[in-house]
């Protein structure tokens, strides 16, 4: 409470509110506690769907969506996503939140601007890593922990083969055809950031300056006003 001392008790509530919502954030991609598993417990199977992923993810080099964020709480939140394979994403989150979310240059930076807070993790040491890297192998480096099979939906389960610790990710898919719809990042305690995707737009090319990690220091929209 210390940091928070000097303010009017509302500003105070605020504050920690936004506070608890970084929080959140930053434990569900970056889950370092031992035994983080994803909800799926069924074994592989399938290898054709398994492929037809990884094919799939291999074809999208940029992706713009909004989104419906519902952190561990229940709390939702709203915004746009901006996807450029390999390595870059953003998350700009609706008014009134104060919260941005970049990965680019190897890092993912979390940004609150309410707090004047930044905090950086290497992309590597992130489940949405898996989504940016270069060329996505669903074998080797990565584990597809579960496969689940429902009527017009297809859910993966994936962790990274050397460090399950450092979280789990599902995706889930609609399927006929396929089409990434929703992703969940799980910590070691099975809390959930679910993040649904809607009004997606594949391909285009988009402004580099929304990946541009040092402007997060400057203002809200990363210097893209």
């Amino acid at each position: 409470m210390a940091r928070f001392a000097n303010l009017p008790a509302r500003a105070q509530i605020h504050a920690m509110i936004r506070r608890r919502t970084l929080i959140i954030l930053i434990v569900a991609l970056a889950a370092k506690d031992a035994g983080a598993q994803g909800p799926l417990q069924y074994a592989p199977q399938g290898e054709p769907d398994i492929q037809r992923v990884e094919a799939y993810l291999n074809g999208i080099h940029t992706l713009k969506a909004r989104f419906l964020q519902v952190a561990p709480s229940g709390a939702t939140s709203e915004g746009t996503v901006w996807l450029e394979r390999p390595g870059r994403m953003r998350f700009q989150y609706d008014p009134p939140s104060a919260l941005v979310l970049v990965a680019g240059h190897g890092f993912v930076v979390f940004r609150d601007f309410a707090l004047n807070q930044t905090t950086y993790i290497p992309i590597g040491r992130t489940p949405l890593g898996i989504l940016l890297a270069e060329h996505i192998t669903l074998t080797g480096d990565v584990t597809v922990t579960a496969i689940q099979r429902q009527p017009g939906q297809i859910q993966l389960g994936l962790v990274r083969t050397a460090a399950p610790s450092e979280g789990s990710l599902i995706l889930a898919f609609a399927d006929a055809p396929l089409t990434l719809r929703q992703w969940t990042v799980i910590d070691a305690q099975r809390q959930e950031t679910r993040v649904t995707l809607y009004n997606v737009e594949l391909g285009g090319t988009f402004d580099q300056r929304l990946f541009n990690v040092a402007a997060l220091q400057a203002t809200p929209d990363g210097g893209n006003r």
